[in-house]
């Protein structure tokens, strides 16, 4: 019985412990209520005043002990019921009743323990209203009815606000998902973006390289001018693309859209010349509209290409051969150029490890391999595909 009147260290860190201004207004509501029906007919006296007051007002501290104003309120009744003032539905037992099943929680579930504390005490008032009053059993129907419905009330209201409670930690839930996936998104395109500066860079550096080894290898001081001129105009460049991506990777949020795509095979031409004003001499042909490309395929077979032929002008024998054909099914690219047996193209870097994974992010296929003194690249990419 002890374990009834108080609650719990848990259920009572998890409810609010101070009573609120409509709790004193639940408890005066009961309290009117109860003395009109009481007092119709008849002159209360002061033990019954009391007792009425002692069974109405502790409902304003409900929030504190729902289990003690309950009892409470139930005990002050059956001292009215003893006297001979009963009432169908005993008020301040009925909304204590509410009260303790509505304020219920995970912290303070309903236990058997409660079910027959509160069964007791109720079964103890009508009891006592039997022997006083001599209540006929209509009466005692409606009395049981009215604290059934109480309870009743109480449940409903509780799984309410459960239910709203749940769709809150829901709401929270996905609120937290949705953070974590767009961090994921937007790691996922730094990684990217830090692929994009190191194909820009490297092929830059390895431009540079070319172009200032032929300008000091010819000994021409006119072509070592124009050499230093291309080698600005690339470094520029360069510096530009480098300021803008990692502009963008000091951001605190990157959303994918506001990145700047790199260009695509539109472009294979100004790459190209770049190439042959560096001395390697490099023939193209094409077939099909590069234009009905997807934008992710366009830009990799850019960046593939862009790749392949840096690697022709490092490890090559100062030639390269570039054939382009794009049709509805997508686009294949293959880029060749003479080369020693001895050559390690893969040495110092990861450039064919990077075309590779970005045709099979693609759902493509790139195969790269020296045969017969001639190093192949060979792309392969459907027409549309998820952005690298």
């Amino acid at each position: 019985m002890w374990h009834f009147f108080t609650s719990s260290p848990a259920a009572a860190s998890a409810r609010p412990s101070r009573p609120r201004i409509e709790d004193a207004v639940i408890a005066g509501v009961t309290l009117g209520g109860w003395f009109v029906f009481l007092s119709r007919g008849d002159r209360l006296e002061a033990a019954d005043l009391s007792l009425l007051a002692a069974s109405t007002l502790p409902l304003a501290g409900w929030r504190i002990s729902p289990r003690g104003v309950f009892a409470a309120s139930t005990v002050a009744a059956m001292g009215l019921a003893a006297r001979g003032l009963g009432l169908w539905p005993p008020l301040g037992p009925a909304v204590a009743l509410y009260l303790l099943t509505a304020g219920r929680d995970a912290a303070s579930p309903w236990s058997r323990r409660d079910a027959c504390t509160v069964l007791g005490l109720l079964a103890g008032y009508l009891a006592l209203l039997v022997v006083s009053a001599g209540w006929v059993p209509t009466n005692l129907g409606h009395t049981v009815f009215g604290c059934a419905a109480a309870w009743f009330a109480g449940e409903r209201s509780r799984l309410r606000r459960q239910q709203i409670a749940d769709l809150h930690e829901r709401a929270h839930r996905s609120a937290e998902s949705a953070a974590t996936d767009l961090r994921l998104a937007v790691a996922e395109e730094r990684a990217r973006i830090a692929r994009d500066l190191h194909d820009s860079a490297g092929h830059a550096l390895n431009v540079i390289t070319v172009r200032a080894g032929a300008a000091r290898l010819r000994g021409d001081p006119r072509r070592a001018l124009a050499a230093l001129a291309d080698i600005e105009t690339v470094a520029r460049e360069t510096v530009a693309d480098i300021d803008q991506i990692v502009g963008s990777l000091r951001a605190v949020e990157v959303p994918p859209a506001t990145v700047e795509a790199p260009v695509g095979l539109a472009s294979a031409d100004t790459l190209v010349a770049r190439h042959r004003a560096a001395g390697l001499r490099v023939t193209m042909s094409r077939e099909g509209n590069p234009g009905s490309l997807g934008r992710a395929s366009d830009q990799a077979a850019y960046r593939v290409l862009q790749e392949a032929l840096t690697n022709a002008a490092r490890h090559g024998a100062g030639s390269a051969a570039v054939m382009i054909s794009t049709d509805s099914d997508g686009c294949a690219l293959t880029v060749t150029n003479p080369a020693s047996e001895s050559a390690d193209v893969t040495a110092g870097g990861h450039g064919i490890v990077g075309m590779r994974e970005r045709a099979s992010l693609l759902g493509g296929t790139l195969t790269a391999g020296l045969r017969g003194g001639e190093f192949r690249v060979v792309l392969r990419l459907p027409r549309s595909g998820r952005a690298p």
